[in-house]
């Protein structure tokens, strides 16, 4: 009798001593994403969840170990019963049950699930034997088909993520030849002064001006033959004008077929 106390008391404290872990990483864990949130990465999420997992199968082993005793087989009788504060109970509990009554005493020492659970549990078993085999495989395949698909394309999107990352983003323009282009636009950086010969102005050095194109104006009236009438002059003396009044243009050679006298139409 006294060994099974021993093996069981022993077996309660390793219970307890995976329960106090159990406890511990879960209220880290909690802690971290009630106040870590923002810096709180998907990688960190996942070693957690794996120390959870860990420490959870590490029970599970300790309550299938062969030297654990049956913990269904012992039964928990409340002695006493009472609505004062328990200081006792209160540090063992950590806070949570202050007092030991006839209140808290069915939600503590429970053996089997709440009334509205334990009815919601029989219809979902009501619910699954009315279904066929053939009809439950077919639910069955369709599921894991489903599940698969989902699979694959979270799989092809981590893969289209990972090689995004890894390839480097070509760039498509030079922010040398931009930053020139903006500086020539905005402020005329790099823009040189230089204008063809031909735009050049009235006026400027190399550039005949209208005293020289009226001399020859004048020289060409000269060549005219003195039967010719004086009306002519004028009109020659405008052309003359007109071409000189025009900037940036040489004055071309004037070729004229200068008539007889005899056939002007105004001696008739």
């Amino acid at each position: 009798m006294q060994r099974e106390e021993k093996q069981l008391e022993a077996s309660l404290d390793a219970l307890l001593s995976q329960v106090a872990d159990l406890k511990n990483s879960l209220g880290s864990f909690i802690c971290k994403l009630e106040n870590e949130y923002g810096r709180l990465t998907w990688p960190s999420v996942l070693d957690n969840f794996a120390l959870l997992s860990g420490q959870l199968n590490t029970l599970n082993k300790v309550l299938k170990h062969e030297k654990t005793p049956l913990f269904r087989n012992q039964v928990i009788i409340p002695l006493v019963l009472s609505p004062d504060r328990d200081e006792d109970l209160m540090r063992q509990t950590e806070g949570r049950v202050p007092v030991f009554s006839h209140e808290v005493v069915p939600d503590h020492l429970r053996t089997k699930p709440d009334p509205e659970v334990e009815e919601q549990e029989k219809q979902l078993t009501t619910d699954a034997a009315r279904i066929g085999a053939d009809a439950a495989q077919k639910q069955i395949q369709s599921l894991n088909k489903m599940c698969s698909n989902l699979l694959e394309k979270i799989s092809k999107e981590e893969r289209e993520s990972e090689s995004g990352g890894l390839r480097p983003n070509k760039q498509t323009f030079n922010p040398t030849d931009t930053n020139a282009l903006v500086a020539a636009v905005a402020f005329g950086k790099g823009l040189s002064n230089w204008r063809p010969s031909g735009s050049s102005g009235p006026g400027q050095a190399g550039q005949p001006g209208a005293g020289t194109i009226l001399a020859g104006t004048s020289g060409l009236q000269q060549v005219q033959m003195a039967g010719a009438p004086s009306q002519q002059q004028p009109m020659l003396s405008g052309v003359q004008m007109a071409q000189a009044g025009q900037p940036g243009k040489m004055p071309s050679g004037i070729k004229t077929n200068i008539k007889s006298a005899s056939m002007h139409p105004y001696q008739r």
